[in-house]
């Protein structure tokens, strides 16, 4: 694995990270996830530092390492295409839905991914303090560089209809699942707007008021308390239709810098709020014999690539705009 150093030296010389993931076999949407995630800058700088290898010493947790090496062969290796085929083979034995050789959801996938890099971290943890906070009754912390960079937090304001008590029901994300409100044309706020304005829940719905004692018709409302540096948005475009799934074809403008966050935080300041595009992932034809791909933004140069597996095509801003975007990943601006 190549050192900061290293990759700074590689940097002045050449372009890195241009480099495409081979097709294992229907993976198309593993591969569009991957190259989104190996460009995040605060997660390329922690795996390619001493600090990721500090974390894990001599812990070698089959995925951490798997991860780990794919990303410095996609950064820091010669070839124009690597295969990702130990890191599928790691995560496969935990999940084992992706063994097979069938086309899977690309953001079913990247919450996989998350999920197992987070979980190998904490157990990394515990192995290395676990003897030591049991002997002192501490606790070793949950957190990782995953939560510490992708983890936002709700707030859900629930108010009974009858008694108007409120209470607040704190829920976590590292992906926001967003409704499209048209099968035409929409914005990526309109979408935002959708998701965060205000529900009613009613009959099957009710929630049960601790102060009325009975289930009552009650008030929903949700906002951000913690906005994550990297922020990813699904876009709901597969619905059920009877028992058919469709696909929605809907053109979602999305901007490419300075999203504003703030009509759907609390308690944030206005600067935390700002976010610009920097990947993301595309769908194109029908969920089960579709194809994905991703664009994203290089590190060095700021222009914008697409990633079809192992083919990789500089493209030019306007072109980032598609009505097949399906996954959208939004960076700080403290991050750039």
């Amino acid at each position: 694995m190549c050192s900061g150093k290293e990759l700074m030296e590689k940097m002045t010389s050449q372009c890195p990270g241009l480099t495409g993931l081979m097709n294992l076999g229907n993976t198309c949407y593993m591969n569009a996830i991957l190259q989104c995630l190996c460009s995040v800058p605060p997660l390329l700088e922690y795996f390619l530092s001493d600090k990721y290898k500090a974390d894990i010493q001599q812990d070698n947790d089959e995925s951490l390492t798997a991860f780990g090496s794919l990303m410095c062969s996609l950064w820091c290796g010669e070839s124009d295409c690597v295969s990702p085929a130990g890191f599928h083979s790691a995560l496969a034995r935990r999940y084992p839905t992706f063994s097979n050789s069938t086309q899977e959801d690309a953001q079913e996938f990247l919450i996989c991914v998350l999920n197992e890099l987070h979980e190998a971290f904490i157990k990394s943890s515990k192995r290395r303090y676990g003897a030591e906070a049991e002997a002192s009754r501490g606790n070793v912390s949950e957190t990782s560089i995953i939560t510490q960079l992708f983890e936002g937090q709700l707030s859900y304001n629930i108010t009974c209809l009858k008694c108007e008590t409120t209470i607040h029901r704190p829920e976590s994300f590292t992906v926001l699942s967003l409704p499209i409100p048209s099968k035409k044309a929409c914005s990526l706020q309109d979408c935002l707007r959708c998701f965060f304005q205000q529900d009613t829940l009613t009959r099957n719905n009710q929630v049960h008021c601790f102060c009325c004692g009975t289930k009552q018709d009650a008030a929903v409302k949700g906002t951000i308390t913690k906005a994550p540096q990297i922020i990813i948005f699904h876009l709901k475009r597969f619905e059920w239709q009877g028992t058919r799934k469709r696909k929605l074809l809907t053109n979602i403008y999305y901007p490419l810098s300075n999203l504003d966050l703030s009509p759907y935080t609390s308690s944030l300041p206005c600067q935390d709020t700002w976010y610009s595009l920097w990947a993301s992932v595309n769908h194109a034809g029908l969920l089960d014999d579709g194809h994905y791909t991703a664009f994203r933004k290089h590190l060095v140069t700021k222009n914008w690539y697409r990633f079809d597996d192992a083919e990789i095509t500089k493209i030019p801003d306007s072109s980032v705009q598609t009505n097949t975007a399906y996954l959208l990943f939004y960076i700080h601006q403290s991050c750039l």
